[in-house]
C-alpha cells in the first residue's frame, strides 16, 4: 500500500473522525484547482444543485481533502462538494491538507469512488488501468489493493477493448456493463457498432444479445426449439465461467464431445488464466 495511505482512509468517508494531528483549514475557493487523477468524468448537475442548495441551508459538513501544489491547492476527495460550494456562492470552504505522493492522490481518489459507487463501468475501468500503469502494478496486485476479486478488475479493464462510440453508450447508461462484456464476444469485431444499434433499437437485454452473439458468430440458421434449449444451458454455463476467468469463453459442443476456448490478451493475462486453472 502507498506511503500514508492507511492513515489517509481514517478521514476519507462521512462519519469517520480526522487523526490528531490533522486540522481543518479554511480553503479559498478560487486558489483550489481539481485533481487532475480524478476517475469521475460525468457529474450529475441535478445532484450538484441539490447539494448546493444543502450547503447553503446547512453549510459544508465534511471537509474536503487536498495537496499543496505551489501556491494552489489541489482536490484530492471531494469534488462534488467543491462544486455544490462554488455554486452557492461560498468563497471559503472547509479542507484538510495532506502531504501527498501521486501515487497517492490518485489512489485516494479512486477509493473514494469506488467505495460511493460512484463512478460508471466505464470510469471504473479507466480507473483500473491507470493504477495499474502509474503504479506498475499487476492486475492481482491492484485486485489485492483495493479488495477486489481478479475477474472484477479484468472484467472492467476488458471494456476498454470496446470501440468508443461504445463505451460512451456504456457511460450514459444505455447499455449496461452486461452489454459491452457480451459484445466482446463477438469473433468479428466490425460488427460490434451495428450489434450495439441493433440493442439500442430493439431494447435487447443481456441475454437475448448473448443469443444473437452466439448465432452470429456460428453464422447458423434458426435453431429448432430442442437445439435452443441446449444452447441455453451452455450458454448460461459460458455466463458462469465469463464470469469466473473475467474474459470470454465460447463452448463449443458437437454431439458429445466439444470444446471450450477461453480468450487471453497479452502474455500476462494467460498467467492469470492459468492461475485460475490451477487453483
Amino acid at each position: 500500500m502507498a506511503r500514508g495511505l492507511g492513515k489517509g482512509i481514517n478521514a476519507l468517508f462521512p462519519g469517520e473522525s480526522l487523526t490528531k494531528a490533522e486540522i481543518v483549514e479554511k480553503v479559498h475557493v478560487k486558489s483550489i484547482k481539481p485533481n487532475p487523477y480524478q476517475p469521475r468524468k460525468v457529474f450529475d448537475e441535478v445532484a450538484i444543485k441539490e447539494l448546493s442548495d444543502s450547503i447553503k441551508e446547512h453549510g459544508i459538513l465534511q471537509p474536503i481533502i487536498v495537496r499543496k501544489t505551489g501556491m494552489t491547492y489541489e482536490i484530492v476527495v471531494g469534488e462534488r462538494r467543491f462544486r455544490a460550494a462554488k455554486l452557492a456562492g461560498l468563497e471559503e470552504i472547509p479542507a484538510v491538507v495532506r502531504e501527498l505522493t501521486d501515487e497517492e492522490t490518485m489512489e485516494l481518489a479512486i477509493l473514494e469512488n469506488l467505495q460511493r459507487e460512484d463512478l460508471t463501468p466505464i470510469e471504473e475501468a479507466e480507473a483500473y488501468h491507470n493504477l495499474m500503469e502509474n503504479l506498475k502494478l499487476t492486475q492481482e496486485q491492484l485486485a489485492f489493493r483495493l479488495g477486489k476479486s481478479r475477474s472484477h478488475i479484468a472484467n472492467h479493464v476488458r471494456l476498454l477493448s470496446l470501440p468508443k462510440k461504445i463505451r460512451d453508450t456504456i457511460t450514459e447508461g444505455k447499455l449496461s456493463m452486461g452489454h459491452g462484456r457480451t459484445l466482446l464476444g463477438l469473433r468479428t469485431k466490425e460488427q460490434m457498432q451495428a450489434v450495439a444499434e441493433r440493442v439500442l433499437k430493439e431494447g435487447l437485454n443481456v441475454r437475448q444479445l448473448e443469443r444473437l452473439v452466439q448465432k452470429i458468430n456460428e453464422n447458423v440458421p434458426r435453431e429448432t426449439k430442442k437445439k435452443e434449449t441446449e444452447d441455453l444451458f451452455l450458454m448460461e454455463r459460458e455466463s458462469t465461467l465469463r464470469d469466473y476467468f473475467g474474459t470470454n469463453v465460447i463452448i463449443k459442443k458437437n454431439k458429445n464431445k466439444g470444446k471450450i476456448e477461453i480468450e487471453f490478451f497479452s502474455e500476462e493475462d494467460l498467467e492469470r488464466i492459468l492461475d485460475l486453472l490451477n487453483e
